[in-house]
């Protein structure tokens, strides 16, 4: 991990016009400049960078940051690789924290893998170049793909020769160890102690990691003689290789896919090629696999929307059906594709250009479901178990979507298609999504849970987890937090003790006061985790809030701190008789305090209305003891909330 001391020198040095100049063309207006957002396609410049505030953002699309969350996002590279791509750019030394013995051998060992792996790509790409094999054979079947040169040198493919021996013993010759051979998969021992090659005879694809690095290579072997050869052999599992973690691809799409919003997801190396060599950037492969949850969310970190591409094979196309309930499962946008019969991304990428490639998904691309109901439609239309089968198969892929307003489109859309009562759709839908809570929130039906007390009552037993980011006092909670952060340290007032002696009270303090008199705390953690590490670092000298948390450890937190500070809006527009608008900082008491007092009616507010919901339920209605304990809360938070709005009065602040 790096030290703070570290980040702070890589973020003062980073000066973020210096950052972002090397990748947008910026415009000074005003004390700010504007450039075209490098991460969406517009005509009209909404990005903006402040050299004041050391941050950016589209207001458009939303992204930006500091310039560690710039480089990350246009690199698409993590919070760490970020800033010592920053520290190499200023000639920073990067001093992390000092590692375990068990951690240094662990980081040497995978530092050992990368370094023979990137010994074999150079090997294997020199091989293909150089050798006489290469150039004869590993070339030929290349060229026959209608690969051009800058594609393979893009995508360092190479080749290997027939001889088992000759990327071994070549590596043995240069002195890396036999260990890390074996460990790569790059070679296998015998029991005799023999070490011999596990690509040889193919052309080599090699795999790279989000951020370039070759964790594994395919191979494709052009001998077809040998019947008991495996076409493809793959790297095996190993500690710097996982395959439902990877993509083939990525690292050369993660741009265009951010650029594109929309990632095309095909089957094989060729297919990703190709249609890279036709102009398509946005394409990953899955390397014939089914898809995996880890190479969900690795897509879904760029984008919500894949397109997968499938050629004519039926029989194929039913066997990955699970593998898209598993996007639908994490919220994605899913459309497909069916190439015309014959033609894979591979051979129709070679036959058109990337408009025209472009213009065919536009035209035929359409929504899983609709394309899941038609195709499994065909074999069900005149059975009627086979269309009950049907029907119970996409209730299921409807299940998984987790928003509510998408599965009901798509219960209006199958109703329709498929010629079922909507009513009928939405209860069975109702029943499995209960039966997928209930099993992932057991509760043992036993003497003691049926007779258990009502939980303590508070605002954040009624709100349900992932939904309070629509409620009116999570609004608040933000409002305050970029109090937090942008205005942390400055005094609002003073406390007098019994002496007569005052002592300034910051923002911060003040805040930590009120809520710890009412027994609250924010919602969200990443909230309370900034409130708790301002509380603790208030009093220390030449504590800054802003820089604080801007330069934090935790990515996420810098993220939101970012985030926070590049809001084009202030928080208050506050007009004198002059007419002078009045800035934050000149009313920071009146404004922390009413943002505490909407805060604490906010969060009533919507505790009164969650009860007034399980009130409404017949199983609690029918409970004497636990509609009488609802009763008592609910007045007792009313006459809580008309204290609250006496004191609110007509001044509230619009989340």
């Amino acid at each position: 991990m790096i030290d703070k001391a570290t980040i702070d020198r890589i973020l003062d040095a980073a000066q973020i016009v210096d950052v972002v100049s090397e990748f947008v063309t910026l415009r000074k207006r005003g004390v700010n400049y504007t450039g075209l957002c490098p991460f969406h396609n517009e005509k009209t410049p909404s990005f903006s960078v402040s050299p004041s505030k050391g941050v950016c953002k589209c207001f458009s699309c939303g992204k930006g940051g500091n310039a560690v969350h710039f480089i990350m996002e246009h690199e698409q590279l993590t919070y760490y690789e970020a800033l010592k791509y920053l520290a190499r750019k200023y000639n920073i030394e990067v001093k992390e924290r000092e590692l375990s013995n068990e951690e240094k051998q662990a980081q040497s060992v995978r530092e050992s893998m990368f370094v023979v792996n990137q010994f074999a790509l150079n090997y294997f790409r020199d091989i293909l170049k150089n050798h006489v094999d290469g150039k004869s054979i590993g070339m030929a079947y290349f060229r026959k793909r209608g690969f051009r040169d800058d594609i393979i040198e893009k995508f360092q493919l190479g080749f290997s020769t027939d001889n088992r021996e000759a990327l071994s013993g070549e590596a043995i010759r240069k002195g890396y160890q036999k260990e890390f051979l074996v460990k790569t998969g790059l070679c296998f021992e015998t029991d005799e102690g023999k070490l011999y090659d596990r690509f040889r005879g193919r052309v080599i694809f090699p795999v790279h990691t989000l951020s370039g690095k070759v964790v594994a290579f395919g191979g494709r072997i052009l001998n077809t003689d040998n019947k008991k050869l495996a076409k493809y052999v793959n790297s095996p599992e190993s500690e710097i290789y996982h395959k439902s973690n990877e993509l083939y691809g990525i690292f050369f799409a993660k741009q265009a896919i951010v650029k594109q919003d929309c990632c095309f997801l095909v089957e094989g190396y060729t297919d990703v090629i190709s249609m890279h060599q036709a102009g398509i950037e946005n394409v990953v492969s899955s390397s014939g696999t089914a898809l995996t949850p880890g190479q969900i969310r690795l897509i879904h970190r760029f984008t919500n929307n894949i397109t997968v591409l499938y050629d004519g094979d039926v029989a194929g196309i039913k066997a990955s059906l699970r593998g898209i309930d598993m996007l639908l499962e994490e919220g994605m946008n899913i459309k497909v594709l069916l190439l015309p019969d014959g033609e894979d991304p591979d051979s129709f990428a070679r036959k058109h250009n990337s408009t025209s490639f472009k213009e065919y998904i536009a035209a035929n691309e359409v929504d899983f479901i609709r394309f899941k109901t038609n195709l499994l439609l065909k074999d069900a239309e005149k059975d009627p178990i086979k269309k009950a089968e049907l029907i119970t198969d996409i209730v299921k892929s409807i299940a998984v979507i987790p928003t509510e307003i998408v599965r009901t489109v798509y219960i209006k859309e199958c109703s329709k298609l498929l010629r079922v009562e909507e009513k009928l759709l939405v209860a069975e839908v109702a029943k499995l999504i209960r039966q997928q809570y209930e099993k992932d929130n057991p509760t043992p039906n036993t003497p003691e849970t049926e007779n258990a007390p009502l939980p303590d009552p508070s605002y954040e037993s009624y709100i349900p987890v992932g939904e309070n980011e629509g409620e009116e006092f999570y609004k608040y909670e933000r409002l305050i937090i970029q109090l937090i952060v942008r205005h942390g340290e400055m005094v609002v007032c003073a406390d007098e003790d019994e002496d007569g002696n005052q002592t300034a009270v910051t923002v911060i303090e003040y805040v930590d006061n009120e809520l710890k008199q009412d027994e609250l705390s924010f919602h969200n953690p990443y909230h309370r985790l900034i409130m708790n590490e301002a509380v603790k670092h208030v009093r220390d000298e030449g504590f800054v809030s802003e820089r604080y948390f801007l330069g934090h450890t935790d990515p996420e937190v810098s993220r939101i701190s970012a985030d926070l500070i590049s809001n084009r809006y202030q928080l208050s527009k506050y007009h004198s008789k002059t007419q002078r608008i009045i800035s934050d900082e000149e009313r920071l008491y009146e404004l922390t305090d009413l943002l505490l007092i909407n805060f604490k009616g906010a969060i009533v507010r919507t505790e009164l209305k969650h009860i007034t919901r399980k009130l409404q339920d017949p199983q609690v209605m029918n409970d004497s003891d636990q509609c009488k304990q609802l009763m008592e809360r609910y007045m007792n938070l009313h006459n809580v909330l008309r204290v609250i709005a006496q004191q609110e009065g007509d001044r509230v602040i619009l989340p």
